[in-house]
């Protein structure tokens, strides 16, 4: 966790409802320990990802986080008393979850995403930390801060708080039904997925009017989450969504791509198709932003030769109508990963492929048979071809860039 006109009665019953929704966790049941609801809700809040290096042990630290300004270590959280949180008492982790301020009174980076952990209720944070209390202590000292000044004095850190944090509860909307909720109370809060899928400004705030619009996190494009019809969730069903959310394949839609394959594999595949079907249900909510709809970039003027690189390197799997094969190749008409507003993610599955998934199979890679013009052409041609409405800003520079960074 780095330092991370109804009557009274009437109008009652709702918020009793909801009030009983966002207490559980899903179908966890009555008889769940608060150990086991604690597990439960970690993996919701996906800590062990950020938690755990590489090869290291569960939750034990030392993982690398770039940002902007530097990079951090994700610190040890478990319970060993002088390098874990084993001197932290409930009272401690509720106030850096809820807070973002750590035991030793200090204003914590947005790393760890407290801005969105202080949605969780204080039964459910001292569930998270009544779980963690069980792992096995691992003595592993980190260094956290590896910022760049000014951004690695714990001062700089007051700024951004009164820009970007608004500490407080998840409040229910009893105008919505206990499923919405309980998907808000998720998406918004321990499952922070606006963290990823938001594009920031230049202090590492997000942008609170593109939320969920999309945005690039380790070089891959986190996709549009809102009920835009073309980049976003508009076409998908509530049912596809939580398909997607629990194996990362959703038929006729898109497969997971970069980070997004490590969340589904180690928070939401362990979630129950109740809480699914709720954060579906909320991401389906959740309104398009009118400037994805108007202002697309004119279909690029090369057209005709990504038309030819793409009958001849492509088509023979994905067809010329970019239909593909069902469970043998993803569509491209219509796919997420494809229409996105940033192209990032096209250009890495054309250039490095993509492995054997959840039926389909593996995709070759095109590095070495394709010069970085080429595969922008195919880029900027599948994206804009189909009824795929997708600028076409795939360039050359952007293809070298990414070759010469890390795989």
């Amino acid at each position: 966790m780095n330092d991370s006109h109804r009557s009274p009665i009437r109008a009652f019953l709702p918020c009793l409802v909801v009030a009983i929704a966002l207490c559980g966790t899903g179908a966890t049941g009555a008889q769940q320990t608060t150990v086991q609801r604690g597990e439960y809700l970690a993996r919701a809040g996906d800590c062990v990802s950020c938690h755990t290096a590489t090869g290291g042990a569960p939750y034990a630290g030392g993982l690398r986080l770039d940002t902007p300004f530097g990079y951090m270590l994700a610190p040890n959280i478990t319970p060993d008393a002088d390098t874990g949180i084993g001197r932290w008492s409930s009272a401690d982790f509720y106030r850096a979850m809820h807070d973002g301020v750590n035991k030793r009174n200090q204003d914590m980076y947005p790393t760890m995403p407290y801005d969105f952990f202080t949605k969780a209720t204080r039964a459910d944070v001292d569930a998270i930390y009544a779980y963690l209390r069980t792992i096995k202590p691992v003595r592993n000292a980190v260094d956290v801060n590896h910022l760049d000044f000014p951004f690695n004095q714990r001062w700089s850190m007051g700024a951004w708080r009164e820009l970007y944090f608004s500490e407080g509860t998840f409040k229910p909307d009893a105008t919505k039904t206990a499923a919405w909720n309980r998907g808000a109370y998720l998406v918004e809060g321990l499952g922070h997925c606006s963290d990823c899928h938001s594009p920031r400004n230049l202090l590492g705030g997000i942008e609170k009017s593109k939320d969920f619009t999309g945005a690039v996190i380790d070089g891959w494009f986190a996709l549009d989450l809102t009920s835009d019809i073309a980049t976003g969730l508009g076409s998908w069903t509530v049912e596809q969504i939580a398909t997607y959310l629990k194996t990362g394949v959703a038929q006729q839609k898109t497969t997971t791509l970069g980070p997004m394959a490590e969340v589904i594999r180690n928070s939401l595949s362990y979630l129950t198709d109740a809480d699914l079907q709720a954060m579906a249900e909320y991401l389906k909510s959740i309104p398009a932003d009118s400037r994805l709809r108007t202002g697309r970039v004119a279909p690029d003027p090369t057209k005709q030769r990504g038309a030819t690189l793409y009958l001849d390197n492509c088509s023979g799997c994905h067809q010329a109508s970019g239909r593909g094969v069902p469970r043998v190749f993803p569509p491209l008409a219509g796919n997420g990963v494809v229409v996105a507003a940033d192209p990032n993610d096209i250009i890495k599955v054309i250039d490095r492929g993509v492995s054997a998934r959840s039926g389909f199979i593996a995709m070759p890679a095109f590095a070495t048979q394709l010069t970085d013009q080429q595969v922008a052409d195919i880029a900027n041609y599948v994206r804009s071809s189909w009824g795929n409405k997708a600028p076409p800003n795939a360039t050359a520079t952007m293809v070298a860039r990414m070759r010469a960074g890390p795989n």
